[in-house]
């Protein structure tokens, strides 16, 4: 991999490890980025398209978001290249866990990201034999509810919120445009919808909608429940635009909540949000985030908006050797609080420092890592 050994640098990675099997056809990774903080934690994910390359970036990511919401964990992330739809996924993921066991629990815990779902975490902690090896199990067996609470999106809603809300404006009729109503977009458009905003775009894998009236958020909710991606099938050809267009439509708010580097420099040039509020991860190349900057467009950055599903992880890593259930209204509470504090931290950073708010939350959580790597005797001693 001389890609990514030109890639190391002094936060990491510190381990990259490379599974197969040959009777499940299992290929994947692990990317241990930094434990300065902490035992490695990261979501795993199940896609035909998931290169070593992309779970490098994403562990990195865990780093700085673990940092940022002062949390005790350390940067990490999975990979396992298979189709999630496969009829061997039980297999497949067996097969990962067990090529793994002697790096979970001890060096890394297991979480969701896409493509994997509670049971497969389930899957995790039985082929090991230990509730420590993975967090994201069905609430059933004294996992934390991440869908049902919708922890990501709660946390990106809130984090939207107090960027209005330190620029003198209310969430309530803000116009909001949501890329990607999966998991995290579906979460954020409910919690904003009850805090009075308005939802006018949406999208999924399979199109876009947008109505600059208003969308019907519960009725869109259902429809997600009920028909998944396809929900925008469901939609009359008035409200039917091309995909991308949600990107582009007059509003508030704009969340981009799908995939990485959705907004390049093209895109940003042609955004009328007057805030972006980053749902999914990396979804803004540095280029974008510039042009963005000189457009007077507030960004609210990735490992600051999204970190509720972290801060929701750090209650289920804390209950594995518990037999209480962590309380959903304190996980709520406690993501509202730190992602909402987090948000005008950096913003005012940003603002004090000349620097883009990215820059100004990656400052802090590097500060943070390198303290812990210096208190740990990491750090490369003076000449």
């Amino acid at each position: 991999m001389p890609d990514l050994l030109q890639e190391i640098d002094e936060w990491g990675p510190e381990k990259v490890v490379c599974v197969s099997d040959a009777r499940t056809g299992m290929r994947g990774v692990l990317v241990i980025d930094n434990t300065a903080r902490g035992t490695g934690k990261g979501g795993t994910r199940m896609s035909p398209t998931v290169t070593v390359g992309e779970i490098a970036r994403l562990a990195r990511v865990m780093t700085w978001k673990w940092a940022a919401v002062d949390l005790f964990h350390g940067g990490a992330k999975a990979g396992i290249f298979a189709d999630p739809a496969s009829p061997d996924k039980e297999r497949i993921v067996r097969a990962f866990a067990r090529r793994l066991a002697d790096q979970i629990p001890a060096s890394y815990v297991a979480g969701l990201d896409m493509g994997m779902t509670e049971q497969d975490a389930a899957i995790i902690q039985d082929e090991l034999g230990d509730r420590g090896a993975a967090v994201g199990v069905p609430e059933t067996l004294g996992g934390v509810p991440y869908d049902q609470l919708g922890v990501t999106g709660h946390g990106v809603a809130e984090a939207a919120e107090a960027a209005l809300v330190r620029q003198g404006r209310s969430i309530a009729g803000a116009r909001v445009a949501v890329q990607g109503f999966g998991a995290v977009g579906a979460a954020a458009a409910r919690r904003l919808h009850e805090l009075g905003a308005q939802l006018v775009a949406l999208s999924t894998i399979d199109g876009s909608v947008h109505d600059p009236d208003g969308l019907d958020v519960p009725k869109w909710l259902e429809a997600r429940a009920e028909f998944g991606d396809a929900c925008v099938a469901k939609a009359s050809a008035a409200q039917r635009v091309p995909r991308g267009e949600e990107l582009l439509v007059d509003c508030d708010v704009l969340i981009p909540a799908a995939g990485q580097d959705v907004i390049d420099e093209s895109v940003a040039a042609k955004i009328r949000a007057g805030l972006v509020v980053e749902g999914a991860n990396l979804p803004t190349t540095p280029a974008a985030r510039e042009l963005l900057a000189e457009r007077e467009i507030t960004v609210v950055p990735d490992f600051i908006a999204n970190a509720g599903g972290a801060i929701a992880a750090g209650f289920a890593m804390d209950a594995r050797h518990s037999p209480f259930r962590p309380e959903p209204t304190a996980i709520l509470a406690e993501v509202a609080e730190r992602t909402r504090n987090n948000t005008v931290l950096v913003l005012d950073t940003a603002d004090r420092s000349g620097l883009l708010p990215h820059e100004a939350a990656l400052d802090l959580a590097k500060q943070r890592v390198r303290t812990a790597m210096e208190l740990r005797g990491r750090l490369p001693r003076p000449a």
